[in-house]
């Protein structure tokens, strides 16, 4: 396939490899490092890989979102979208007011709906039950995509259960899934700047595997372009493929770019300003190699990333645009640029427009319907 492409002999190599079987983490490194030629082959072999693995459908969901606080004990250096109760613009909705906006999600179109808030100290895992019981009285059959790894450590602890019972009185109460944030990178030297107050990787691994093993799947993140470098980047997409080895419990892997612009981490010339487009391509495209079947879907995030180039990166190993969402407060509070509400007929025109075909699906990839 690449031989007439005048490229890296050991990138040649690995590049073959790929197609057959999944690499190592120092193959993966050195594909992250690519230029020129070399990554063109990176491209297209990721590419090739998609298509062997998931054909020619773009899917995307019809959700919403429901950001239910602002208000937040953390302390990460990524995050604008935190308030202190006292902020003017602080807000912290009720699980009737949760309920009511999850009605108006149904009443337009939309089969899941994913709520996360802030680390609020009035929050625990009663709380979090009451939201998914306000839901299901209102809407009985949308899909609840709800509640991070780290809310759920913040929810045990807050009413002094173990991950495992709040995981089951959650899931009797509604969830269905949860969301795999607070992931960022999962190293914890990184993580002791960028993300000091949060737990630390053994345990979101923890709680994500017993997710997984209690019939709550998850989705699984990364996001990156801040303080972390390359080689953070495969450890971390080694880490979710171990994970997925002994629970097979995500259903997508989604990769977020650093939005920097009002970050504190950023502000004070700590990090960098979030990843180049030729970065943002090479993640894509060395998780699908990384993950082949294991992972098969691969998430673009056109909030942060905008549509133009959203397209370009499923031209680099991924097949899903994510979700319509409603509202979507937290990127938007970063910087990010390019709205929080769409309409299933945007996804249609830009993935009609590479020849390939739009499909609506649900959370876990388990209905798709071609459009």
């Amino acid at each position: 396939m690449f031989e007439q492409l005048n490229i890296d002999p050991q990138i040649t190599e690995i590049l073959e490899k790929s197609l057959k079987t999944r690499i190592s983490r120092e193959e993966a490194l050195k594909l992250m490092k690519t230029t020129g030629r070399d990554f063109q082959a990176l491209l297209m072999a990721a590419d090739a890989l998609r298509e062997e693995l998931v054909g020619g459908n773009v899917t995307y969901i019809k959700n919403w979102n429901i950001n239910f606080t602002n208000i937040c004990t953390g302390t990460c250096g990524f995050c604008a979208f935190k308030r202190e109760p006292e902020n003017s613009e602080s807000y912290f909705l009720n699980p009737d007011e949760i309920a009511k906006r999850a009605k108006t999600a149904w009443d337009n179109g939309a089969i899941e709906v994913c709520i996360q808030g802030g680390l609020h100290e009035d929050v625990d895992a009663y709380f979090y039950e009451e939201i998914l019981k306000k839901v299901r009285e209102v809407c009985p059959d949308i899909y609840i995509h709800a509640f991070s790894p780290m809310e759920i450590l913040h929810g045990a602890e807050g009413a002094e259960m173990s991950i495992k019972d709040e995981l089951k009185m959650l899931r009797e109460a509604g969830l269905d899934s949860m969301p795999g944030n607070a992931a960022e990178i999962l190293n914890d030297d990184v993580r002791k700047i960028l993300c000091p107050s949060k737990m630390k990787t053994d345990k979101w691994v923890e709680i994500v595997e017993t997710a997984h093993k209690n019939d709550v799947p998850t989705t699984c993140t990364m996001m990156y372009g801040h303080i972390e470098e390359l080689k953070h980047r495969v450890e971390h997409l080694d880490i979710l493929r171990g994970i997925q080895e002994r629970t097979a419990g995500f259903t997508e892997f989604v990769p977020l770019t650093f939005m920097h612009t009002y970050t504190p981490i950023y502000r004070s010339g700590i990090s960098s300003p979030g990843s180049t487009g030729l970065e943002d391509l090479k993640v894509y495209a060395v998780a699908r190699l990384m993950f082949r079947d294991l992972i098969p879907n691969i998430q673009v995030s056109w909030v942060k990333l905008g549509f133009k180039f959203a397209q370009v990166c499923l031209t680099a190993g991924a097949n899903d645009l994510g979700g319509t969402l409603g509202e979507e407060n937290i990127s938007k509070s970063a910087g990010a640029q390019y709205g929080v509400k769409t309409e299933p007929e945007n996804f249609q025109r830009i993935i009609r427009n590479m020849g390939r075909v739009p499909a609506e699906r649900n959370t876990l990839y388990t209905d798709i319907k071609t459009v």
